[in-house]
């Protein structure tokens, strides 16, 4: 139950750090440091690698709440240098800043207010990196948040971090961890690290397997899994800044887990731990997948509910189906998981990128990374899914024709997107003819298959069976 002082300093601040304690701030902080072994003195030093929407609001919220306590912890974020503001970005970051009193008065004070006149009259530029400082997040312009430190220089950001929070998109993930584990060769202590990242990578060779954000990280640094966390729950950035009321869970090790989800809860932050982190991270990944479906469903059938809880009857079935084939008992599509992924078919920007390009308004040559969005992670995911589940190494019985398929053959949405995003076979109006084919057997057909088979492959997440 949320205590009485939680509750009293529910919207005690937006943009600015509280001196009261949130439900014991100190004491959850004094908790983590015991655990990291952390001397008096010694800061507990937190750097967010990553400055994409769910990132920065991430670490804003810690920068919230903690930042005062400047003699424990130090809070601080990574992004890339040199990404320059457009004009028109610039125009509306002025927009904003005028109608928020609150944001005014704290630019005005900082002296910063004038760069921002000066990139609304193109007299200057302003950059990405800088404007974080100010506690404006480019791929989420309309959400101010509180001024963050930032730091431009990988090395620098990491080399002595104790808790690092992945907030880069999966495909960028492997490189950058890469990269920082050339900086932590001579660390005597290991970070924990919380994965944010909710997408996958395929690898086909030697052996077909799925690839996710923490086996990444895991890979490229050899930080121990036990260390290695991962964050997920039913949220959209904005709303989550702004007080929304959100759950969340921290999956891993119970070493870690557990303390950090007091460490993290926040009154309208709700932050559970759970063991399973495959179920997790993979639903991360696939939720995406699916979400530009239901943005094209939606665009289609102008907002029809019928036709898109069809659609979500359909693919959370494979959605089972798929986690059923990556864990021996994966946790149920229910609770958190299922609003994790109600949410995003809902609102997230995978779901507004089909709904953007069923309406005509994008098309699938601009990329997958897109102006004022950041990357749209569904569509690698379904490039990864689809390669992954058509190998016929991992074949399944077929429940009609009685014959070993690929999976995928039992997928028709994913096969679809596969064709519309990736190969570019058909129109995105080709997902209602998926979803309308009477072929189509009932989706509690399919969720049968993958829980009373034989079904489980350990080997697609590289473990031996």
């Amino acid at each position: 139950m949320v205590g009485t002082a939680e509750m009293m300093n529910h919207s005690a601040y937006l943009n600015g750090p509280t001196q009261n304690t949130n439900g014991g701030l100190e004491e959850k902080l004094d908790e983590l440091r015991t655990l990291m072994g952390k001397a008096e003195g010694d800061p507990l030093r937190i750097v967010g690698v990553g400055a994409g929407a769910w990132g920065s609001v991430f670490v804003a919220m810690l920068q919230d709440s903690y930042g005062h306590l400047r003699d424990k912890v130090l809070i601080r974020i990574w992004r890339r240098p040199g990404r320059i503001v457009d004009r028109a970005t610039a125009e509306h970051l002025f927009e904003v800043i005028n109608s928020r009193e609150d944001v005014l008065r704290r630019l005005i004070r900082r002296c910063a207010y004038l760069k921002y006149v000066e990139g609304r009259l193109g007299d200057r530029s302003l950059y990405a990196d800088e404007i974080l400082k100010d506690g404006f997040c480019l791929n989420m312009i309309d959400t101010p948040l509180c001024p963050l430190k930032v730091v431009t220089n990988l090395q620098e950001a990491v080399w002595d971090a104790d808790i690092v929070i992945n907030g880069l998109p999966s495909t960028e993930t492997l490189q950058v961890f890469q990269e920082i584990s050339r900086y932590w060769k001579e660390r005597i202590t290991v970070p924990v690290i919380i994965s944010l990242a909710k997408g996958v990578e395929a690898e086909l060779g030697p052996e077909p397997r799925i690839i996710t954000p923490t086996q990444m990280i895991n890979r490229a640094t050899g930080v121990p899994m036990e260390n290695i966390l991962y964050l997920g729950g039913p949220n959209i950035a904005s709303e989550i800044y702004n007080k929304e009321y959100a759950n969340a869970r921290i999956c891993g090790a119970e070493k870690w887990r557990k303390p950090l989800a007091r460490f993290l809860r926040q009154p309208h932050f709700i932050v559970w731990d759970n063991g399973d982190l495959v179920t997790h991270e993979v639903m991360g990944g696939l939720k995406n997948v699916y979400a530009i479906g239901a943005g094209m469903v939606a665009a289609l059938t102008n907002e029809s509910a019928t036709s898109k809880s069809v659609y979500f009857a359909h693919c959370t079935s494979e959605m089972i189906f798929i986690t059923h084939l990556l864990a021996e008992e994966p946790e149920k599509l229910a609770g958190p998981l299922l609003a994790d992924t109600y949410v995003t078919l809902l609102k997230g920007r995978n779901a507004w990128y089909g709904q953007k390009l069923a309406k005509g308004e994008l098309s699938l040559a601009m990329g997958d990374s897109i102006k004022g969005k950041g990357m749209i992670q569904g569509v690698s995911a379904v490039k990864a899914f689809f390669e992954l589940l058509s190998q016929s190494c991992v074949s399944v019985l077929h429940p009609e024709e009685k014959k070993p398929v690929a999976p995928v053959e039992l997928c028709p949405i994913l096969k679809m997107l596969y064709k519309i995003l990736i190969t570019r076979e058909y129109p995105s109006q080709a997902i209602l003819q998926a979803l309308r084919d009477e072929t189509m057997n009932d989706p509690r057909d399919r969720i049968e298959i993958a829980q009373t088979h034989v079904f489980y492959r350990p080997s697609l997440l590289g473990q031996q069976p």
